[in-house]
């Protein structure tokens, strides 16, 4: 082989082993995904939850919770994972095992409250820790602040109950209730799209203070 066929071997080896190697190289490290948001729609599939005014409380809850992963991954650098993005059912051990094996860093539960009252109001598990209580506070200031854009809303306060995805999840978790389906002047507001969007946007807010995003 002469001069010339060497260096043209040399150089075509070269340039297959660039592109070989080309995937690789233009793949590098992925970026961080953001921190790991855990949603959780109430009920679903065959469990409704509460029904009346023509609403039921599977659609509501699925309606904020998508809204909310959307206004999340829209401004922030966030990783979302929701324990159902449609009308299927899901034990509640399932949500917080799911939660638990995905290693979230938070956990909210949203729901929407019946037994003829008005208002909002919010959960966490008794005798937590202060990082759990901070994102109890915030999203609840957010939540109530963002409905109360589009009507006065009722504060029924910051409350603790002994509720399974509060209790079986590994990291803060929050359950809001958000208005009464079963109370008409509720009823009316979960029916306006305005105000969904806006007790999503409220809920997103909420975590993304919490994360400082």
């Amino acid at each position: 082989m002469n001069g010339n066929s060497v260096l043209r071997r040399r150089t075509l080896l070269a340039a297959a082993a660039g592109v070989a190697a080309a995937p690789f190289a233009a793949a590098g490290p992925a970026f961080a995904a953001g921190p790991k948001i855990y949603l959780d729609p109430g009920h679903g599939g065959t469990d409704a939850g509460a029904v009346a005014n023509g609403l039921q409380e599977k659609t509501l809850t699925l309606n904020i919770a998508l809204q909310t992963r959307d206004i999340l991954k829209a401004n922030y650098t966030v990783d979302v994972r929701m324990s159902r993005t449609t009308d299927i059912t899901r034990s509640l051990a399932y949500r917080t095992d799911d939660a638990n094996a995905w290693g979230a860093a938070i956990f909210v539960s949203i729901h929407i409250n019946a037994g003829g009252g008005t208002g909002f109001e919010s959960y966490r598990y008794p005798g937590v820790g202060a990082t759990t209580q901070r994102l109890h506070s915030l999203v609840h200031s957010n939540v109530l602040s963002q409905m109360r854009t589009i009507s006065s809303i009722t504060d029924r306060g910051q409350k603790t109950a002994n509720l399974h995805v509060l209790r079986e999840s590994n990291m803060p978790a929050v359950l809001t209730e958000n208005l009464f389906i079963d109370t008409v002047a509720n009823a009316n507001l979960l029916k306006r799209a305005d105000f969904i969007t806006a007790t999503a946007r409220g809920h997103a807010r909420g975590i993304a203070a919490f994360l400082g995003l």
